[in-house]
């Protein structure tokens, strides 16, 4: 099963699915994938980090200090920490873990063609994938599996219902 988190900015998309991640490993099932939350200094968001969700391990995604890399808005997307991080860690939930999680299949993630081969791959194979997709790219995925539109009015029983599906997915 691949479930597929879209909306608006600010939607609780991340939120979400970090809630579903939690109630995963309460029923002790491994999960494995990437965050990428923000970067904050005193207030303001200065670029992204990337964190492997299975060892902890951190890099930079995209920062408004970094000086080279593809350019998003006011960050400059830094390919090789998020790579370092991002393809190890995605290949360790196909090997080891009960659930692959995703946060997030976006413009950033994107200039890495390997990260983007690493999607497919993972599309490709039967392993239960939770990721947030933004909402500029969602329409390419529903087809892989079930979308749904994160909104203030079912963004506190989402997480509920995801990971019922997914725990049941993973007892048969």
């Amino acid at each position: 099963m691949k479930v597929f988190l879209t909306g608006a900015p600010g939607s609780g998309k991340s939120t979400v699915l970090m809630k579903v991640i939690e109630r995963l490993r309460a029923e002790g099932l491994r999960i494995g994938g990437i965050a990428t939350p923000e970067i904050r200094v005193r207030g303001y968001r200065t670029g992204f980090s990337v964190t492997d969700l299975s060892s902890g391990k951190r890099g930079i995604l995209a920062s408004v200090d970094q000086p080279e890399g593809p350019r998003v808005g006011k960050y400059r997307v830094d390919l090789v920490d998020f790579e370092r991080i991002a393809l190890p860690a995605l290949t360790h939930a196909q090997e080891e873990c009960d659930v692959i999680c995703v946060d997030e299949l976006g413009t950033m993630e994107f200039f890495s063609k390997a990260f983007k081969q690493k999607i497919d791959e993972i599309l490709g194979s039967e392993k239960p994938l939770i990721a947030v997709v933004h909402r500029n790219y969602a329409r390419n995925y529903e087809k892989y599996g079930r979308l749904y539109e994160v909104t203030p009015t079912n963004r506190e029983r989402l997480p509920e219902i995801i990971a019922s599906e997914i725990k049941y997915l993973t007892s048969i």
